[in-house]
């Protein structure tokens, strides 16, 4: 996309907050902040970094050309969290992008954001109504095809490795290579604390039987 610049970059202000919700419900929120912490595990040591509700500024020069997905997978760039994050500094389009449809986005979902999307090159987009109400089906994923998207049959996510399905109010998350799903936070404590105690209970079996188990 080519953008002509009226002054230069270091002079522009590119803001990271608009004073705007992150999300219209609780449902949506909680969405949001789950499908990021499951993509992040997920993408953990690799060249990649997975943002919510950041600001997307895809025109160098000219600020008010942002949009601020609810989660994107940006891959081929450096792990962890940005404030914003631009096109031209990093040098790599998002590949994939979630927004959770709700009331008050469904249209902007659905028209303005897909195009712009499918305009800079985003890979995959995955549209999710955690209530149920605003779409065909819960969850469509759309996967680019020349200049627009492609409805998904399979729910596969190949940019990502992971087969996508509906749980509830989430998204949730399978490995295509292994078929194992992947757990959200709630589920990856519990897991903890499960294995600590049945270590516990083992270091105690040990003991009874005179043995000194090794910290």
């Amino acid at each position: 996309m080519q953008v002509t610049q009226n002054q230069p970059d270091a002079a522009i202000v590119y803001p990271v907050s608009d004073g705007e919700p992150v999300a219209e419900t609780y449902d949506h929120l909680y969405a949001i902040l789950v499908t990021l912490e499951v993509l992040r595990q997920h993408l953990d040591g690799q060249q990649a970094t997975v943002l919510a509700n950041q600001f997307l500024y895809y025109a160098q020069g000219l600020p008010k050309l942002r949009v601020a997905p609810d989660v994107m997978v940006i891959c081929g760039v450096e792990p962890g969290g940005r404030d914003s994050y631009k096109i031209w500094e990093e040098g790599e389009v998002p590949r994939v992008v979630f927004e959770m449809t709700s009331k008050g986005t469904q249209q902007e979902d659905q028209i303005f954001k897909r195009r712009l999307y499918a305009q800079i090159g985003v890979e995959e987009y995955w549209l999710f109504d955690p209530k149920g109400e605003w779409l065909e089906s819960p969850l469509m994923g759309y996967r680019l095809a020349g200049d627009d998207y492609v409805l998904m049959a399979d729910s596969c996510s190949q940019a990502l490795g992971l087969r996508l399905n509906v749980e509830g109010k989430l998204i949730g998350f399978t490995s295509l290579a292994t078929e194992e799903r992947l757990l959200a936070p709630a589920e990856l404590s519990y897991e903890l604390v499960q294995e600590q105690q049945r270590t516990e209970r083992l270091r105690e079996q040990l003991r009874a039987l005179g043995v000194d188990p090794v910290e």
